[in-house]
Order: structure tokens, then sequence, then C-alpha cells
């Protein structure tokens, strides 16, 4: 709020980071990966729009940036002689990190400086998971504090992504453009899998190297064609055979397990290198990838067929042993994206709560050419993973988008309906011919 009155000058005193020092070693760390001599990162897994914004910076020479702000609020700068200073925000925010880090060691009786110092005898890593509004502070300002320190581990790599944005516009808070985590989660309570269904359309959509746009056609288009029509059908049709030809068990079987598996393996395998390359949304098609695998594998296999020509064909129980393989990977390799349906195909398999490991474990499990699910372990019945939107039966959640996409026009039109200045009137081409462009050169 504006006072009115006449702004006066004032003398003060402020207290600098020296950033200009650190010039010289970041671009190195940040250009080539190195510090001190020595390999510290791989600077082609750095994302291009990150390392440029980083260099430009650079490349205009860095500055000494003031620390501290006359303000009454903040934290109070702990040096004599600072009194009414407080710490500006773009310094004290990062430090937040460390100390979060220790309050929650302290909660639960861990060490926080194997979390954040260097030499603590294991392989550390500190990530940076920002939107690119703050790549400058996370790759070369907070770096520098930490390296200033000294002590301190230093980024990784910092996979910082473009900006998100809704219906073809910025989310705006005041203007009600978007939807909140919490008010998502009130209107779409009737909404099966809802926490899934956002995470999952989210990855997809995720603006990993460029802006992007959520719409929420396209959040349908995700459930219904990938969610449901792949990735739940797959197991669907898995469970359904299992349960109408062996009564639940999984079938007993010679076939070689390795070799059937091959192209999942495979895949799975690099659905891991794009994770650990923090390429979520490749890794999220290759999950689909491996469901339309089976997909493909079932109705090539037709057991239906087989068991038309011979209810004892070996090719029923073959195919079954198979694809049920397939389908307990998929309940490890789900989790990332849909960690509340892993959970429950999990447990539509009757197989024991994901740990921290399981995924490995089951990668070297079928590489070894050993099942998941042996021979007569029971699932469970057969159950929907993901009941489409677009529903010729059910219109109930497809009439949950269209209140979402109501409540956007309804903002739209309350704006159009505005009072706002009259438009001035059209010039003619005659008015626009009136003008004089010259093009000049100063010298």
């Amino acid at each position: 709020m504006l006072s009115g009155k006449r702004p006066e000058l004032r003398e003060t005193t402020h207290w600098y980071f020296k950033l200009d020092k650190h010039e010289e070693w970041l671009r190195e760390w940040i250009e080539n990966g190195t510090l001190d001599g020595e390999q510290h990162h791989d600077p082609g897994t750095w994302k291009r729009h990150v390392t440029g914004q980083c260099l430009s910076w650079l490349d205009q020479g860095l500055q000494p940036r003031a620390i501290t702000r006359d303000l009454d609020w903040g934290i109070p700068v702990p040096l004599p002689g600072a009194e009414g200073k407080v710490l500006y925000v773009w310094f004290d925010a990062p430090i937040g990190y460390i100390s979060a880090t220790r309050q929650w060691a302290a909660d639960h009786g861990k060490s926080w400086e194997d979390y954040w110092m260097e030499g603590r005898g294991h392989d550390l890593e500190l990530i940076h998971f920002i939107g690119k509004d703050n790549i400058v502070f996370h790759c070369i300002v907070f770096p520098a504090m930490l390296r200033a320190h000294g002590g301190f581990a230093l980024p990784k790599n910092v996979p910082a992504n473009q900006f998100l944005n809704f219906e073809g516009q910025k989310f705006s808070k005041s203007r009600g453009w978007g939807i909140e985590q919490h008010v998502y989660l009130r209107e779409f309570q009737d909404f099966p899998n809802k926490e899934d269904a956002l995470r999952y359309a989210l990855i997809r959509n995720m603006p990993e190297n460029r802006d992007s746009d959520f719409k929420w056609d396209e959040f349908v288009d995700f459930h219904d064609k990938e969610l449901a029509d792949n990735l739940g059908n797959f197991i669907n049709r898995v469970v359904v055979l299992t349960n109408s030809y062996f009564e639940g068990e999984v079938p007993s079987t010679d076939i070689s397990l390795g070799e059937a598996l091959g192209p999942v393996t495979e895949l799975a395998n690099r659905m891991g290198e794009q994770v650990t390359a923090f390429t979520f949304k490749a890794a999220a098609q290759t999950l689909m990838e491996i469901s339309s695998w089976g997909n493909v594998y079932l109705q090539e296999s037709a057991p239906w067929a087989l068991r038309k020509e011979d209810p004892r064909h070996p090719g029923i129980a073959e195919c079954l042993y198979v694809a049920l393989q397939a389908a307990a990977l998929l309940s490890v390799t789900c989790a990332p994206f849909v960690p509340f349906t892993a959970e429950r195909l999990r447990k539509l398999l009757q197989l024991p709560e994901l740990r921290a490991g399981d995924g490995a474990a089951a990668m070297r499990t079928l590489e070894k050419g050993s099942p998941l699910l042996p021979a007569g372990h029971r699932i469970g019945k057969p159950e929907i993973l993901f009941a489409k939107i677009q529903d010729r039966k059910d219109h109930s959640r497809l009439e949950i988008i269209e209140r979402q996409k109501r409540k956007l026009a309804e903002i739209l039109e309350s704006e159009q309906s505005q009072d706002y200045p009259p438009i001035k009137p059209e010039i003619q081409f005659d008015d626009f011919n009136k003008l004089d462009l010259r093009v000049g050169r100063i010298t």
C-alpha cells in the first residue's frame, strides 16, 4: 500500500557474499564437471537449458551479492553491528535445506552429516529438483556458499523443469486458474485412483525440456488409453484367465523364462536408466511398452483359442505363466508412477508390500531365469484397476472432468463480461499510410 509520503535517502550498511571470487571454479565445474582437478559429475547428463542459463550468467561476470536487508521480519544477522539487519531470503532459504535435514536427523536418531558432508564413507549424491526460475540459485549461488564454507557436497545434478501451464494459460491463484492438490482430492473424491491418475498425467506431461500445458482432455486420454486400456487391461486379462483356467494358481510349465521374458527385462532395464537420468516422461512411456508387450503376447498366444482346441494344451500354461511374471514385474516397475495402483496390484497378485531394493532384486531374479511368481502360487480374484472415464454406461467420472472444464469456462466468461474502457476505433489503411517510417544508423 502506498503511503503518499516523499521517499527519503538513508545511508545503510550491508553484508555481501563475494560471488565473483568463485567464478573460475564454478565455470570449470558446470562446463566440464571437474572440481579440484577431479571429475565430479558428467556434464553431459545435465539438461541443456540448465547449463546454458548458468554459462550465460558466468559469461556476464559474477558480481558480489548482498545477503542482508533492512526489514523488521526475517532471520536476524548474528553479528555485532548488524542490529536491524536480517538475512535476505535467497541466502537464508537454501540453508534451510540443511537445517531441515538436521532436525529430521535429530528426530530419527540419524546423522545429518551423512546427507550433506563430503567424505562420510558412503556414496553421497545431492540432487536439486527445481523449476527453471531457480536454476542460478541452485547451480551457482548455493554451491558457491557450500564451497566457501567447505566440507559440504555439491550437487551432482540439477534436473530443473521448465514451466507447466494450465489449459493454455499460466496458473493464477487470484483468478482461480488452476487446481490445488487439496481441492483436487476433494472434488475428485468419487474418482477411483484419483491420486495415481493425476500423478501419471503430470509425469506424462512433465515440462522436462520445454514448457508444457496441462489439459483436462489429455488427462482423460492418459487415463483411458494408457492406464486403463493398456496397463489395466493387461493385468485384468491375465488375472481373469488365470482364475478361469487354473483356479487362480500359477500354472506349471517347462518354458525357458529368461528367453521368453527377454524383451520385458530389456525394457525394464531401459526404464531404470531413464529414471536414473531423470527423464521421467520417457520412463513412463517405457512402462507402457512393458504392458503393451504383455497385451501383444496374450493376443498372439491366444490361450482361449488353444483351450477350444485342447483344454490341456501346454501352450495355455506357458502363456499365462509368462504373462503372470510380466504382471509381477509391472507391480514393481509401476510403483514410481502409480504407487497406489502398485500397492493394489501387489495385493491382487498376493505379493508382499514393496521395500527398497525390490526392483533390483526382481530384475536379478528374472535375468537368472527364475520366476517372480512360482508355480502353485495363488493370486487374488479379478478387479478393475482403472475404470475408464469415457464409459458408455457410467458417466459419473466424465461428469467430474466436465465440471472442471465448466469452471474454467465460467472464469473466462466472467472476465470477458467485466467493464473495461472502450477500445479506440480502428484506423483505416489511409491513416496508417500517413506514417513516416525511416531507418537510420547512428555513427
